[in-house]
């Protein structure tokens, strides 16, 4: 008996497999380089943004207040989503950051203790 003797027809298998492994690598590089071709070209330096002549733009922070959500009067039905306008926010008077209750995360399931 010999176990370490390798059948013709097992290496005829693997080297099957194996250009068909080298197939498909092959294949893929070639669809790559299909698409690549097809795209646009990459763009040159002068075709890249650049900053306004005003210098670059920066962060404003500013408190803002939603727009009231108008009232209904007893008896009617309620508004639905559809029926309100788009609902603006304007500045607020208040120069006040709102902040967090001590204790808090500030997000629900943020894993804090919460306030107590």
């Amino acid at each position: 008996m010999q176990l370490a003797a390798a059948s013709g027809l097992l290496s005829l298998v693997l080297f099957i497999v194996a250009v068909g492994v080298l197939a498909l690598l092959a294949g893929g590089f070639w669809m790559t380089s299909r698409v690549r071709y097809r795209e646009s070209p990459r763009p040159r330096p002068e075709e890249q943004p650049q900053l306004p002549p005003e210098g670059p733009v920066h962060e404003v922070r500013q408190n803002r207040e939603s727009a009231e959500i108008p009232r209904i009067p007893k008896g009617e039905r309620p508004l639905t989503p559809y029926e309100l306008t788009n609902m603006d926010s304007r500045p607020s008077a208040s120069k006040e950051r709102p902040r967090w209750s001590k204790g808090s995360s500030g997000s629900f399931g943020g894993g804090g203790l919460g306030a107590h």
